[in-house]
């Protein structure tokens, strides 16, 4: 079971399961625990070989045992976020931690901008459990419907969920408008019914300054 210790910690209430981590981010544990490294971003060949293709560096460890593991990173906020057979789509650097019967992959989400033809990846959480995902201040979950598409900052972006399409719109941009962008610009517009995660901080993104 997930549950917040504060907004900065995930304490993780196990019986004998397990569950999978970013690598480094158990802070302390009580009972007995068994850690292994395994490697992120996909599972099987397939993922290994996505991984390479896209330089996507996202290490877990599988956690098992009996009594409480917490995890944190970097004083990171983190959301809760439930799965009921549906799948989630997250960036690697936001995911904290999953139910380990939860599947995880990389998924091809779209090329930013055509000059350049760069492919964005995207991490994926699929099943039915609990995720833990991390942003840099309070995350804000905005609602998209058929009536009400949303077009977001790539920087904000943290993961979305439900039956979304996305594509990425070269030009104007938020930054561009206000005359602070430079380079290739581009944003995120969602279209469908489903949720979307932004955090009211910008990372580099690596379409550099957009």
């Amino acid at each position: 079971m997930f549950r917040l210790q504060g907004s900065k910690v995930l304490a993780v209430d196990m019986t004998g399961d397990a569950v999978k981590a970013k690598n480094g981010s158990m802070v302390a544990y009580d009972g007995q625990m068994a850690f292994k490294k395994m490697s992120g971003g996909g599972e099987g060949i397939r993922g290994m070989v996505t991984r390479r293709l896209t330089g996507e560096q996202m290490v877990m460890m599988e956690v098992r045992g009996q009594g409480t593991c917490y995890f944190a990173d970097r004083a990171s906020e983190i959301n809760l976020v439930n799965l009921h057979g549906d799948k989630l789509y997250v960036e690697s650097s936001n995911l904290l931690c999953t139910d380990a019967g939860l599947r995880t992959g990389t998924t091809f989400t779209g090329l930013r901008g055509g000059a350049s033809g760069n492919g964005l990846f995207t991490t994926t959480v699929e099943g039915t459990g609990q995720a833990a995902i991390m942003s840099d201040g309070s995350a804000v979950v905005l609602r998209v419907t058929p009536q009400y598409p949303l077009s977001v900052d790539p920087g904000a972006y943290i993961a979305h969920q439900g039956n979304l399409q996305q594509q990425f719109q070269s030009g104007v941009t938020f930054r561009t408008f206000m005359g602070e962008g430079s380079g290739e610009a581009f944003q995120i517009r969602f279209e469908g019914d489903g949720l979307v995660y932004v955090q009211p901080s910008e990372r580099n993104t690596i379409g550099g300054e957009v």
